[in-house]
């Protein structure tokens, strides 16, 4: 079953991929403007700058989010499981990520710039804020959801807290912390674009806007595609850590 949904859904990403490229040679067909250049050009141009002038700019922007998602995920489900499980700390910090979260991260950007440079350290800080909020909040909730049952069950039976941390609260909020990530994914990944367009000259962002402002659609198009298909890759790996480490659901 689980080989027939994974084929479904590989399926599913291939007639998407599909459909996408007819749409887009259909309106190159019906413009025939050089802002928007045919499938076929772009993919072919990518072949050709890719491992000379794109791989050194995908490798950065890739190594900046892996590394803001280690760190969200380590803070994350750190804070996340402490503030569920004792109630004294969640009074305490609760308070400060409801003040906190709703602000718009993009606008603390001119502070965290300021605060932090232009380095790797401000866009670091940018994904980890993106991402490390939702899965506080998912992990601490995911804990609260646990029948208070089990945990008397298993204190009754001897069991230490970290005893109980590792047979039930971690398994039991992994789920749910993976799917946080996810959902905070496309927004980091879209934040990190944005960053990349200052103090650093590697990158996605920079290369895309760096061929815009050069006026070479080509290759602002075949930034775009990598970028998209960078996304693409971090999902699919979330979908086989959930399938791996959730094989219990």
């Amino acid at each position: 079953m689980n080989t027939l949904q994974s084929r479904e859904k590989w399926q599913g990403a291939l007639y998407s991929f599909v459909l996408v490229i007819i749409v887009w040679q259909a309106v190159a067909m019906l413009l025939k403007i050089p802002i928007i250049p045919t499938p076929t050009a772009v993919f072919i141009n990518l072949l050709q700058i890719f491992q000379s002038r794109m791989e050194i700019h995908l490798l950065y922007s890739l190594g900046r989010i892996i590394a803001g998602i280690a760190i969200s995920i380590l803070l994350g489900v750190s804070l996340g499981l402490l503030m569920g499980y004792f109630s004294r700390i969640d009074r305490i910090l609760s308070p400060l990520i409801y003040f906190t979260y709703p602000v718009p991260k993009i606008a603390l950007l001119p502070i965290v710039m300021l605060l932090f440079g232009l380095g790797e350290a401000s866009k670091l800080i940018m994904i980890v804020l993106i991402v490390v909020f939702q899965i506080i909040i998912t992990a601490r909730d995911a804990v609260k959801n646990i029948p208070q049952e089990i945990f008397r069950s298993l204190q009754s039976l001897g069991a230490s807290r970290w005893q109980i941390f590792k047979e039930i609260i971690i398994p039991a909020s992994l789920p749910e912390v993976l799917t946080a990530t996810r959902l905070a994914l496309g927004t980091a990944v879209s934040i990190l674009f944005f960053t990349e367009t200052f103090g650093t000259e590697y990158g996605m962002g920079y290369f895309i806007m760096d061929a815009w402002m050069r006026v070479n659609y080509l290759d602002m198009y075949a930034g775009i595609v990598v970028l998209s298909f960078l996304g693409f890759c971090l999902f699919s790996i979330l979908d086989v850590a959930e399938k791996y480490f959730c094989s219990w659901r």
